[in-house]
């Protein structure tokens, strides 16, 4: 019934819904599962999206944007319930702390807590000494109580072992070299000379399905990542080991990890191209140890691991969920923006509803009509 393309997070959490309601459905991905941005992710799970509360309420209106908002705090929940559905160990709460990386930013960021206030967040705001007290440094910070923190990768072949216990089948390493628009299906031709026949297909391929679309919905970009070496000690790295981002434009983000290590993320660039984006990596990640030392300047961190990821970045900061009119029986899950996850899951949801004829309206908040 359904092809699903791409066999990344997004697909993970498509495909499962859909053989959860029943359809019947083949996943295919070029690569071995999980090796494109899915492992690159640093998985903070996070309600905040890239464009914070009240600048999205400017841009796409109060309804829509406190909706998008809820959608990405329940969605943290409903991972929280299929990890332990599937007995996934690596999934955590976390609290976040969005903290000032500026005193400029401070009004910005009272202004974003009173947003979020009033539209029922749970939220507290910390002014300088306390941040100073409980952290560390000096900072005006908004607390939120949800947030959690998860493997991307182990999270994928966790839900792809559920799903194919039930039914889905996967071909991976399978790049498709060809696929056509028919008026009741669609048809792909993979390089090795196999078709695939369905009645709707799902892409889920991130990024790169961004030569399927005739309009410019994003814009590139690449972040980096480096990791610490393992602690010895099972001592708290920071306050209850909670997600951190800040105002900085690109924002840094940092976060704990299970195996005892610190992993920071950011240094944004638009991306030109694979080969000058990895020869960025050293020196990236010597200006995220700087950052962080910037934050913590007493507290040691040796990278051990350091690696760089492609993404996309809309104008809103919504990713782009529903079908594409100009290719008949097509659907997209495209979690743009640093929510890459929270947003699958809610493809997942919505898409899973069009597919099977329910109605959902939560749909037309990331249709692609409203650019």
């Amino acid at each position: 019934e359904v092809v699903v393309l791409g066999g990344g997070i997004s697909g993970a959490l498509v495909a499962y819904h859909l053989i959860n309601a029943g359809v019947d459905v083949v996943l295919v991905d070029a690569r071995s599962i999980g090796l494109g941005s899915t492992c690159a992710s640093t998985a903070l799970l996070q309600y905040e999206i890239d464009t914070a509360l009240h600048e999205l309420i400017q841009k796409v209106g109060e309804q829509h944007a406190v909706r998008s908002y809820e959608l990405c705090s329940e969605s943290i929940d409903k991972i929280s319930a299929i990890a332990k559905k599937l007995h996934y160990k690596d999934f955590m709460k976390k609290k976040s702390l969005f903290f000032s990386a500026y005193k400029k930013d401070i009004p910005f960021l009272k202004k974003e807590f009173a947003a979020r206030k009033e539209h029922g967040f749970q939220v507290n705001y910390l002014e300088e000494d306390e941040v100073k007290k409980d952290y560390g440094f000096a900072a005006d910070a908004i607390l939120s109580q949800q947030g959690a923190q998860i493997d991307a990768y182990s999270f994928t072949h966790a839900l792809h072992q559920q799903s194919m216990h039930n039914g889905l089948r996967i071909f991976d390493r399978t790049p498709v070299s060809k696929i056509q628009h028919h008026a009741n299906s669609v048809e792909l031709k993979t390089e090795n000379g196999f078709s695939i026949k369905a009645k709707k297909i799902v892409y889920a391929t991130g990024y790169e399905v961004v030569e399927f679309i005739d309009k410019k919905i994003v814009d590139l970009q690449s972040t980096y990542a480096t990791i610490s070496e393992q602690s010895n000690t099972a001592n708290e790295f920071w306050k209850d080991d909670v997600l951190m981002w800040n105002t900085a434009s690109p924002y840094l983000y940092m976060r704990t990890t299970s195996d005892r290590r610190m992993l920071i993320g950011g240094r944004d660039e638009e991306f030109f191209n694979p080969v000058k984006r990895d020869k960025l990596i050293n020196s990236k990640t010597a200006q995220l140890v700087n950052d962080f030392h910037h934050v913590f300047p007493g507290k040691p961190f040796k990278p051990e691991f350091s690696w760089t990821g492609t993404f996309g970045v809309t104008k809103d900061g919504l990713p782009f969920i529903g079908n594409y009119k100009k290719l008949p029986n097509s659907y997209f899950a495209l979690g743009f923006g640093g929510n890459g996850i929270t947003f699958s899951l809610i493809a997942a949801e919505i898409l899973t509803d069009l597919i099977t004829g329910k109605k959902n309206s939560d749909a037309d908040i990331f249709r692609f009509e409203r650019v």
